[in-house]
């Protein structure tokens, strides 16, 4: 059986960070992550314990202001991008976006309807959201790869 949704609570930051680390090993070089939801809902603190899990070891700041900030993680490049900012998707051509996706790199992107049409498409997207005090996300595999990472984390999650 595939698993395409999975919808799970994070009752607090550490919930966050456990599906982050659970998340990390999963994650191959080319995948692709979308994250969605409003400000505050979580995004930022996500990419940060996910990276963190991947072995950086410094902060990890939001790229709101840069739009991209690029992390070495032994033979993996990881760039996190935040298009909150983004007046046009066409400025994603002029900082060169098509040169970010690759085989040899991991993108989570943050607000990522904001350059539609000119990004790679999700393995996986994320929804997080804040409601009345309660956190949860919502992924959801959009390739063979992502539906594999969701069934081996929804094993593991039962474990």
């Amino acid at each position: 059986m595939t698993t395409s949704v999975l919808t799970l609570a994070l009752d607090d930051e550490q919930a966050t960070a456990a599906l982050a680390r659970a998340m990390a090993p999963l994650v191959q070089p080319g995948a692709v992550l979308y994250l969605h939801g409003d400000l505050g809902a979580g995004k930022t603190t996500f990419s940060r314990y996910l990276l963190q899990a991947l072995g950086h070891q410094g902060n990890v700041k939001s790229p709101t202001y840069t739009l991209v900030e690029p992390y070495q993680l032994g033979e993996l490049t990881a760039y996190h991008f935040d298009l909150y900012r983004l007046r046009d998707p066409e400025e994603l051509e002029f900082m060169g976006i098509r040169d970010y996706f690759s085989a040899s790199t991991l993108c989570l992107i943050e607000w990522p309807e904001r350059g539609y049409g000119l990004l790679a498409p999700a393995d996986l997207e994320l929804k997080l959201q804040l409601i009345q005090g309660q956190r949860s996300v919502c992924l959801t595999a959009a390739t063979a790869k992502a539906e594999a990472w969701l069934e081996q984390l929804q094993q593991e999650l039962q474990a």
